[in-house]
Protein backbone atom coordinates (compact mmCIF):
# COMPACT_ATOMS: atom_id res chain seq x y z
CA UNK A 1 0.00 0.00 0.00
CA UNK A 2 1.37 3.44 -0.91
CA UNK A 3 2.70 5.50 2.00
CA UNK A 4 2.29 8.83 0.21
CA UNK A 5 -0.78 9.97 -1.69
CA UNK A 6 -1.01 10.80 -5.36
CA UNK A 7 -1.54 14.44 -6.17
CA UNK A 8 -3.35 15.92 -9.14
CA UNK A 9 -3.21 19.43 -10.59
CA UNK A 10 -6.28 20.14 -8.42
CA UNK A 11 -4.77 18.86 -5.15
CA UNK A 12 -1.15 19.96 -5.63
CA UNK A 13 -0.03 23.45 -4.71
CA UNK A 14 2.45 25.97 -6.07
CA UNK A 15 5.18 24.76 -8.41
CA UNK A 16 3.99 21.15 -8.14
CA UNK A 17 0.53 22.12 -9.39
CA UNK A 18 2.11 23.90 -12.36
CA UNK A 19 4.40 20.98 -13.19
CA UNK A 20 1.58 18.43 -12.93
CA UNK A 21 -0.80 20.59 -14.96
CA UNK A 22 1.80 20.92 -17.72
CA UNK A 23 2.51 17.18 -17.73
CA UNK A 24 -1.19 16.28 -17.79
CA UNK A 25 -1.86 18.73 -20.62
CA UNK A 26 0.99 17.22 -22.68
CA UNK A 27 0.49 13.54 -21.86
CA UNK A 28 -3.13 13.22 -20.73
CA UNK A 29 -2.13 11.60 -17.45
CA UNK A 30 0.85 10.98 -15.23
CA UNK A 31 1.87 7.84 -13.40
CA UNK A 32 1.81 7.21 -9.70
CA UNK A 33 5.49 7.96 -9.20
CA UNK A 34 5.30 11.40 -10.83
CA UNK A 35 2.02 12.33 -9.14
CA UNK A 36 3.43 11.24 -5.78
CA UNK A 37 6.72 13.06 -6.34
CA UNK A 38 4.64 16.24 -6.62
CA UNK A 39 4.66 16.45 -2.82
CA UNK A 40 8.14 17.93 -3.34
CA UNK A 41 8.44 20.34 -6.27
CA UNK A 42 12.23 20.10 -5.87
CA UNK A 43 12.22 16.30 -6.26
CA UNK A 44 9.69 16.33 -9.10
CA UNK A 45 11.48 19.12 -10.96
CA UNK A 46 14.86 17.48 -10.45
CA UNK A 47 13.55 14.12 -11.64
CA UNK A 48 11.99 15.67 -14.76
CA UNK A 49 15.16 17.59 -15.62
CA UNK A 50 17.47 14.62 -15.09
CA UNK A 51 15.13 12.31 -16.99
CA UNK A 52 15.00 14.70 -19.95
CA UNK A 53 18.76 15.18 -19.88
CA UNK A 54 19.42 11.44 -19.82
CA UNK A 55 17.18 11.10 -22.87
CA UNK A 56 20.06 12.80 -24.71
CA UNK A 57 22.71 10.40 -23.38
CA UNK A 58 25.13 8.84 -25.85
CA UNK A 59 24.99 5.49 -24.10
CA UNK A 60 23.13 2.86 -26.13
CA UNK A 61 19.59 2.38 -24.78
CA UNK A 62 19.97 -1.40 -24.47
CA UNK A 63 23.12 -0.91 -22.42
CA UNK A 64 21.48 1.77 -20.30
CA UNK A 65 18.57 -0.58 -19.56
CA UNK A 66 20.99 -3.37 -18.55
CA UNK A 67 22.71 -0.95 -16.19
CA UNK A 68 19.31 -0.01 -14.74
CA UNK A 69 18.45 -3.69 -14.26
CA UNK A 70 21.74 -4.27 -12.42
CA UNK A 71 21.19 -1.24 -10.17
CA UNK A 72 17.53 -1.95 -9.41
CA UNK A 73 18.25 -5.60 -8.65
CA UNK A 74 20.55 -4.37 -5.90
CA UNK A 75 18.45 -1.41 -4.78
CA UNK A 76 15.34 -3.55 -4.49
CA UNK A 77 12.74 -1.44 -6.29
CA UNK A 78 10.59 -4.06 -8.02
CA UNK A 79 8.56 -1.35 -9.72
CA UNK A 80 11.67 0.09 -11.40
CA UNK A 81 13.14 -3.34 -12.09
CA UNK A 82 9.99 -4.49 -13.87
CA UNK A 83 9.89 -1.27 -15.92
CA UNK A 84 13.54 -1.62 -16.98
CA UNK A 85 13.18 -5.31 -17.84
CA UNK A 86 10.21 -4.41 -20.07
CA UNK A 87 12.16 -1.55 -21.66
CA UNK A 88 15.16 -3.82 -22.26
CA UNK A 89 12.93 -6.32 -24.04
CA UNK A 90 11.49 -3.53 -26.21
CA UNK A 91 15.02 -2.53 -27.24
CA UNK A 92 15.77 -6.11 -28.28
CA UNK A 93 17.79 -7.30 -25.29
CA UNK A 94 17.29 -11.07 -25.05
CA UNK A 95 16.29 -12.95 -21.89
CA UNK A 96 19.78 -14.33 -21.34
CA UNK A 97 21.26 -10.83 -21.31
CA UNK A 98 18.49 -9.61 -19.00
CA UNK A 99 19.36 -12.39 -16.56
CA UNK A 100 23.07 -11.60 -16.83
CA UNK A 101 22.30 -7.92 -16.18
CA UNK A 102 20.51 -8.94 -12.97
CA UNK A 103 23.78 -10.51 -11.84
CA UNK A 104 25.77 -7.46 -12.95
CA UNK A 105 27.39 -8.74 -16.11
CA UNK A 106 26.96 -9.44 -19.83
CA UNK A 107 28.20 -11.97 -22.35
CA UNK A 108 29.75 -9.04 -24.24
CA UNK A 109 32.98 -8.01 -22.47
CA UNK A 110 32.47 -4.31 -23.27
CA UNK A 111 28.95 -4.28 -21.87
CA UNK A 112 30.09 -6.29 -18.85
CA UNK A 113 32.79 -3.67 -18.23
CA UNK A 114 30.39 -0.73 -18.35
CA UNK A 115 27.87 -2.51 -16.10
CA UNK A 116 30.71 -3.18 -13.65
CA UNK A 117 31.59 0.52 -13.73
CA UNK A 118 27.96 1.46 -13.05
CA UNK A 119 27.82 -0.87 -10.07
CA UNK A 120 30.99 0.71 -8.71
CA UNK A 121 29.49 4.18 -9.17
CA UNK A 122 26.47 2.90 -7.23
CA UNK A 123 28.37 1.11 -4.42
CA UNK A 124 31.87 2.47 -4.15
CA UNK A 125 32.95 5.15 -6.61
CA UNK A 126 36.28 5.59 -4.82
CA UNK A 127 37.31 2.15 -6.10
CA UNK A 128 37.19 3.15 -9.80
CA UNK A 129 40.62 2.95 -11.42
CA UNK A 130 42.33 4.64 -14.34
CA UNK A 131 42.76 1.20 -15.89
CA UNK A 132 38.99 0.65 -15.92
CA UNK A 133 38.38 3.90 -17.76
CA UNK A 134 41.15 3.10 -20.24
CA UNK A 135 39.63 -0.36 -20.79
CA UNK A 136 36.21 1.20 -21.46
CA UNK A 137 37.77 3.46 -24.09
CA UNK A 138 39.41 0.38 -25.63
CA UNK A 139 35.92 -1.17 -25.84
CA UNK A 140 34.88 1.86 -27.88
CA UNK A 141 33.14 3.98 -25.25
CA UNK A 142 33.62 7.73 -25.53
CA UNK A 143 34.27 9.89 -22.50
CA UNK A 144 30.72 11.18 -22.89
CA UNK A 145 29.24 7.67 -22.77
CA UNK A 146 31.40 6.85 -19.74
CA UNK A 147 30.23 10.04 -18.00
CA UNK A 148 26.60 9.19 -18.90
CA UNK A 149 26.90 6.14 -16.64
CA UNK A 150 26.82 8.44 -13.61
CA UNK A 151 23.56 9.97 -14.84
CA UNK A 152 21.96 6.56 -15.42
CA UNK A 153 22.96 5.47 -11.93
CA UNK A 154 21.77 8.73 -10.35
CA UNK A 155 18.39 8.50 -12.08
CA UNK A 156 17.98 4.92 -10.86
CA UNK A 157 18.92 5.83 -7.30
CA UNK A 158 16.40 8.69 -7.34
CA UNK A 159 13.47 6.74 -8.79
CA UNK A 160 14.13 3.54 -6.88
CA UNK A 161 14.64 5.23 -3.53
CA UNK A 162 11.59 7.41 -4.05
CA UNK A 163 9.35 4.47 -4.96
CA UNK A 164 10.60 2.48 -1.97
CA UNK A 165 9.98 5.42 0.39
CA UNK A 166 6.54 6.12 -1.09
CA UNK A 167 5.55 2.44 -0.98
CA UNK A 168 4.94 2.26 -4.73
CA UNK A 169 5.03 -1.31 -5.99
CA UNK A 170 3.84 -3.22 -9.05
CA UNK A 171 0.87 -4.32 -6.93
CA UNK A 172 -0.09 -0.72 -6.15
CA UNK A 173 -0.66 -0.11 -9.86
CA UNK A 174 2.17 2.41 -10.03
CA UNK A 175 4.58 2.97 -12.88
CA UNK A 176 8.20 4.04 -12.83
Amino acid sequence: MPRLTRLTPDTAVGASRDLLAELVSRHGEVGDMVSTMAHSPAVLGGYLQLSRAMGRAKLDRGISERISIAIQTRQGCRLCLDAHVDAARRTGVDEGEIERARTGTSEDPGIAAIIALALQVYREPTSITDAQVIALREHGYSDRAIADVVGVVALNILTGAFNLLAGLTPESGADA
